[in-house]
């Protein structure tokens, strides 16, 4: 007789009782936030650590610094097969801040953790070899993100105070990966972190300091009343950087909304100190040898430029003439429109770019 095929009940976490642990995580586009699932499976097969889902060379490395900091708190991967999927699929994904998140999918699929609370929380962070949880950029936008999906959000113990101030959201600032494991066991309580200020630099450069130049002073005190942009020619010597130098003491402090659209930009491209919002107007100089893509923003994973990161504050251009052509062309667009789109085959990235561009040059070469 024909055996009997009877249905299989459908597991807990995936269909024909195969057991798929789910951890939330980011990917970033421009200071956007784009969700993640990492999906994490162990299943009968030779002993392979594979990782799927369009990964980076960064992401791809995971897996030597995950079984690393598995090792260094007594645990060892299954001689079985693991499968690690990053979905969506077809989204490219860049940055160290994935082995967190596959470690944590790791975890609860050995039960280790729980799965119940896990699915709770969008994660991010490095892991050393040691099982250390370090820095990664990003932070900010990612603690908004979650806010928004009604999670709470785990991160590496310097950046909690960045992450705080997303308010609204359950905030882990782990410093390994040890503490968060014990935080989910009951053995150890990880204290919500506060949100962290950037210490109000009050000695920094003042008008007051320059000593005659009346008409220069004059002049300074008009385009930062006025948001104005700003060209100053003199010969070698006269002032000029020194004068630009002090326009951001003029203008006035950013106010709690520019404060955080301001250190997302930081955050995004890895600038922001010790997990701390910015308090005071940016005041990028970058020198004539700057690149197209340095000034206003590219490269491989589309970084934010120095008209970004000047975003709300100062642009300064010293030696004016000495800047190629073409960079000088590309600011047309961000002194317009406010914003800068950096196109390249693999991304289309927009950031926000409102900045005062103050420029010096000398009278001849």
């Amino acid at each position: 007789r024909p055996p009997t095929i009877a249905p299989v009940a459908a597991g807990p976490r995936g269909h024909n009782g195969i057991m798929v642990a789910r951890v939330a995580t980011v990917a970033f586009q421009g200071i956007e936030v784009l969700e993640v699932d990492v999906q994490v499976q162990i299943g009968a097969g030779m002993p392979v650590f594979a990782l799927v889902g369009l990964p980076d060379k960064a992401v791809g490395e995971s897996r030597e610094r995950v079984r690393a900091a598995l090792g260094a708190i007594g645990l060892a991967l299954p001689p079985k097969r693991i499968t690690v999927n990053l979905a969506p699929a077809d989204l490219l994904k860049e940055g160290s801040h994935f082995d967190l998140p596959i470690a944590l999918g790791l975890l609860t699929e050995m039960g280790v953790l729980p799965a119940e609370e896990i699915a709770g929380y969008c994660a991010l962070g490095e892991l050393g070899l040691d099982g250390r949880v370090t820095a990664v950029a990003g932070v900010l936008p990612a603690a908004i993100g979650a806010s928004a999906r009604g999670l709470g959000l785990i991160c590496p113990e310097p950046q909690g105070g960045e992450a705080a101030w997303a308010g609204g959201l359950e905030v882990l600032a782990a410093p390994s990966l040890l503490a968060l494991v014990n935080h989910f066991k009951g053995s150890q309580v990880l204290s919500p972190p506060r949100p962290a200020l950037a210490e109000d630099a009050g000695g920094g450069p003042d008008l007051r300091d320059i000593k005659g130049q009346e008409t220069a002073k004059r002049a300074l005190e008009v385009a930062a009343s006025g948001a104005h942009n700003l060209l100053m020619v003199g010969p070698p010597g006269s002032g000029k950087s020194m004068l630009a130098a002090r326009l951001p003491g003029l203008l006035p402090p950013l106010s709690p909304a520019e404060a955080l659209e301001v250190s997302m930009i930081h955050s995004v491209a890895g600038q922001l100190a010790g997990g701390r919002l910015l308090r005071r107007r940016p005041f990028r100089d970058p020198h004539h040898s700057a690149s197209l893509a340095a000034l206003v923003g590219g490269g491989l994973r589309a970084r934010p430029g120095e008209v970004s990161l000047a975003h709300l504050g100062v642009l300064f251009l010293d030696e004016l003439p000495e800047f190629q052509r073409p960079t000088l062309e590309a600011l047309r667009q961000p002194i317009e429109t406010g914003r800068v789109m950096v196109a390249r085959a693999n991304a289309h990235v927009t950031y926000p770019a409102r900045f005062q561009l103050v420029a010096a040059m000398n009278p001849c070469r």
